[in-house]
């Protein structure tokens, strides 16, 4: 369960229009307008600020505060009405009709209808785009008429609308088309509850109310700044002062000095959400000791991932068995994770052919996680100890998770997955998806045939018992070193209401508001 301590504590901004003093009839002073700022600090600079690109949670929660899809994902992950305002589904499964809101336009104007929607799908499945995989789940998106829209999938997908909901962003025709994707990352448009304003890089992403939001009451702040900070120290210290409103990825030891500090909640909660640090058998990897999977068993007996957790996580962390969460349908309680074995591990390194093991590239993103550097750090450290030596480098976020599409990083690298469906197929799909998945860096037969069939399976206990079946392979057949599922740690001053981050680590901020 969720511990809210909320939410937070504000000396928001109150930003004046204009100066001095209007003096009503009577001589008595006229109420300034002012408008309601709401600070928010992100972890990480934002790839890019199309919701389709941007490459990690962080990006994604900011670039998502300015888009809508056809359907929306409530705070249960229950489907409702988006732009969409009711759907019909066929008898088998893989068609649905989806009837539109008639009085919706984007923020630039143009008209929100049934070929916006088109536009958007055939530019999102295209191989450029970071989360094309996820267009992909639909075979074709068609206009019946303008406000009618019929997409069909080549055989029934238990989980379309709960991926429609997160990664189809509708996006505007001509505007797009007249700018570019570089353009539209830089300067996106959208229909969501907030607009563009301006990306200063490095600096700040300014965004202000969409007056015109369909949304009635929405959003409840006229204006959000959001300020990419690094490092989690200067987070710590921005919350505490005042210069912003909210702040997430604190480290344990943060989150309990600022409890009892005037003005500050503190939120904590569980989040379904793996680390894992990936083998690459796509590319860098390929002809590599990590294809055996031997070598790939003894590295998770080679890690100490308790002495990881109680060191850098004050214990707020459960070890992971596979890429599914406690909470995913599927999940096997019956698995044990993987235990600390040093000489285990040596003992399948040399079965495996590398008894005095083997050099590896290793890499890890800077400011992403709560902590990671220093994971990859201790990691490098472990598998050193059993003869494995890793040239481990830490880079910009940026450019790691450009790598990462790019199918670019070492063959061995460090990343995590959120999840918000409730399921882990989505995670799966995009880190195991070989060459159809922008992030994903391994290929396996018997995981492609278990994913292929997840995804058409709609009875539920029968796609529990494949995803119990598939946990099980790929524990024993890791295509991970798998590491731990965290608890995470925010902070907001004391006068924000209705900040409700959810498991996944994403938000809504139109439900947000200055008290």
């Amino acid at each position: 369960m969720r511990k809210n301590q909320l939410i937070g504590l504000g000396l928001s901004l109150l930003v004046l229009f204009g100066a001095g003093t209007v003096l009503a009839g009577g001589g008595r002073e006229a109420p300034v307008e002012t408008v309601s700022t709401l600070r928010v600090a992100v972890p990480t600079f934002p790839n890019s600020l199309d919701a389709s690109i941007a490459a990690e949670r962080n990006a994604q929660n900011v670039a998502w505060q300015m888009f809508d899809s056809l359907v929306w994902a409530n705070e249960q992950n229950i489907i409702e009405p988006a732009l969409a305002r009711d759907w019909d589904v066929s008898d088998d499964g893989t068609t649905y009709t989806f009837y539109l809101r008639e009085d919706v336009v984007f923020h630039n104007g143009e008209p929100f209808n049934a070929d916006a929607v088109v536009y958007s799908w055939e530019r999102g499945t295209q191989p450029h785009i970071e989360w094309s995989d996820r267009w992909g789940r639909a075979e074709s998106v068609e206009a019946i008429d303008e406000y009618t829209v019929r997409i069909t999938t080549e055989e029934p997908d238990p989980l379309l609308l709960g991926v429609m909901a997160q990664h189809w962003n509708i996006i505007p025709p001509q505007y797009t088309q007249e700018v570019g994707d570089d353009g539209f990352s830089q300067a996106p448009v959208g229909t969501g509850p907030f607009e563009f304003v301006e990306w200063v890089r490095e600096g700040r992403i300014v965004m202000r109310a969409n007056p015109n939001y369909w949304r009635e009451g929405l959003p409840r702040v006229d204006e959000v700044v959001f300020r990419p900070i690094p490092e989690s120290s200067t987070r710590m210290a921005a919350i505490q002062t005042g210069e912003v409103d909210i702040v997430n990825r604190l480290t344990v030891e943060q989150a309990d000095a600022l409890e009892g500090v005037p003005g500050v909640n503190v939120v904590t909660y569980p989040i379904d959400r793996v680390f894992y640090i990936a083998f690459n058998n796509l590319t860098t990897g390929v002809g590599e000791p990590t294809e055996d999977p031997l070598v790939r068993r003894a590295m998770n007996y080679a890690v100490d991932r308790q002495a990881i957790i109680d060191s850098l996580f004050g214990g707020r962390a459960q070890l992971a068995t596979g890429l599914m969460t406690e909470s995913n349908l599927g999940y096997d309680h019956s698995i044990e994770p993987y235990p600390y074995d040093p000489d285990r591990a040596r003992e399948l390194l040399a079965e495996a052919g590398y008894p005095d093991g083997f050099e590896m590239g290793f890499a890890a993103p800077a400011g992403a996680y709560t902590n990671f550097e220093q994971v990859a750090e201790a990691i490098q450290g472990y598998l050193a100890d059993v003869g494995i030596v890793t040239d481990l480098e830490i880079m910009e976020s940026g450019r790691y998770w450009d790598l990462e599409a790019e199918k670019a990083l070492p063959p061995l690298f460090g990343d995590s997955w959120s999840e918000r469906s409730g399921e882990s197929l989505p995670r799966l799909l995009g880190a195991l998806g070989g060459w159809d998945a922008s992030f994903s860096a391994w290929s396996d037969p018997t995981i492609d045939d278990y994913l292929a069939r997840i995804g058409v399976t709609v009875d539920q206990d029968e796609r529990a018992q494949l995803y119990r079946e598939l946990h099980r392979f790929m524990y024993d057949d890791p295509p991970f070193i798998y590491l731990y599922v965290p608890e995470t740690f925010e902070a907001t001053r004391d006068n924000v209401v209705d900040y409700l981050p959810r498991a996944a680590e994403d938000y809504f901020l139109m439900f947000t508001y200055i008290e």
